[in-house]
């Protein structure tokens, strides 16, 4: 009889790599991951049904008014008009008795931001500005989520008011000033009607959407964060003495609202990449010999490749946005320190661009939102309370 051939021993096991190793290579497969994301986003253009006649009468409701103020021969006025055109941007997609009563709303919001703004500066400290904008931007998003104006619910509310809180004007001009910004929404008003009018004729009127049925989360908790973060942004740029401390605010309402921590993430990186090359854009532009009228055409130029171009894909529209917010208030400047300009703007968007981000953490965190509802149901009367806590629905 032969003998049994020897047994194998068994096959070693494959080395497991260390756990270091894993666990870098699950960062680093995460970290490309979202480079890829960002990289789709940055090379997408999205669809838009967005009609040609929207870019060309937003044009209008901000240029006209700085066309009329050229013609007087003050176009420092004409630029403080052109703000009460920006309502113009809210114009929704509804019947044409609703747009109006909308449009006509914002007007008056628009105005009395921009009266509040030019108020708040002559508290000392900038104590008055930060107060301000804090409660603008808080109701501002607050009564756009509710009503469901948009993603940019509060950004030209709180544009107007950081605008106007650096105005150097007296207090007796404060009237005069906010008349400036009603005469602008008018004109608004008015293109708003004819394109309606145009865009509604021989066709059947959308439906008005009821008031979105969000929760007191949504509605109230996350405006209050918008708004503080608005307003620590413009605390933080006052106490840092930075140049233009207005551009903070703005860009930090522009990062907080993202719907997502993701859509906030990359909404602060396409905000600080597309406000770099408008730099670039806005320098050269300043550097060209323009006179008034020259300066007025290129604005209406830029809100019409910015109302074209932003819905599609949001990092060209900002590179042309920064010159035409940049030329929004400079315009006037005969001779501006273009460098300067830049630098601080850049800074200024950089800063409210991290505190936005930041803000936004806290509202997709869920153990902060859960801090936050504890201390606003701890400040509320009693009876508040417990219509929150049992039916959970928005406040009304």
């Amino acid at each position: 009889m032969s003998a049994p051939p020897p047994a194998q021993p068994p096959e070693p096991e494959p080395a497991q790599p260390p756990e270091p190793e894993r666990a870098a290579g699950a960062l680093t497969a995460q970290a490309l991951a979202q480079l890829h994301h960002e990289w789709a986003q940055l090379t997408t253009l999205q669809r838009s049904d967005r009609p040609l006649e929207h870019p060309l009468f937003a044009a209008l409701a901000t240029g006209l008014p700085v066309a009329v103020g050229v013609w007087f021969g003050h176009m420092g006025w004409g630029l403080v008009s052109s703000l009460g055109g920006l309502i113009f941007l809210y114009t929704p997609n509804t019947p044409m008795y609703h747009r109006m009563v909308l449009l006509m709303a914002c007007a008056f919001g628009m105005a009395a931001s921009y009266a509040l703004g030019l108020a708040s500066h002559f508290l000392p400290w900038g104590v008055g500005r930060v107060l301000a904008l804090t409660g603008i931007a808080t109701a501002a998003t607050m009564l756009g989520r509710f009503y469901r104006i948009g993603p940019a619910s509060g950004l030209f509310f709180v544009m107007a008011a950081a605008i106007g809180a650096y105005a150097r004007i007296d207090f007796e001009q404060i009237p005069f000033y906010v008349g400036l910004v009603f005469l602008g929404a008018f004109l608004a008003l008015l293109l708003a009607f004819a394109y309606s009018a145009w865009r509604l004729w021989g066709s059947a009127s959308p439906p008005v959407a009821p008031p979105a049925a969000s929760t007191f989360e949504v509605v109230i908790l996350d405006s209050i964060v918008i708004g503080a973060s608005v307003g620590l942004a413009q605390a933080l740029a006052e106490a840092l003495q930075l140049d233009r401390p207005y551009w903070a605010s703005i860009a930090c309402i522009v990062v907080a609202q993202g719907a997502t921590f993701r859509a906030v993430w990359s909404k602060q990186l396409q905000r600080v990449l597309g406000t770099g090359l408008g730099l670039l854009l806005a320098g050269f532009l300043l550097a060209l010999p323009l006179g008034p009228w020259g300066r007025c055409g290129l604005m209406m130029a830029m809100t019409f490749v910015v109302e074209t171009v932003v819905v599609r894909h949001y990092v060209i529209g900002a590179i042309f946005f920064t010159p035409m917010s940049i030329f929004l208030v400079e315009a006037a400047s005969v001779t501006p320190d273009i460098s300067a300009l830049i630098e601080a703007r850049f800074f200024d968007t950089l800063l409210g661009s991290v505190i936005g981000m930041l803000g936004g953490a806290v509202i997709h965190h869920m153990g902060s939102r859960a801090l936050i509802r504890r201390m606003l149901e701890w400040l509320m009367p009693a009876r508040l309370v417990q219509l929150v806590r049992a039916n959970r629905v928005k406040v009304d």
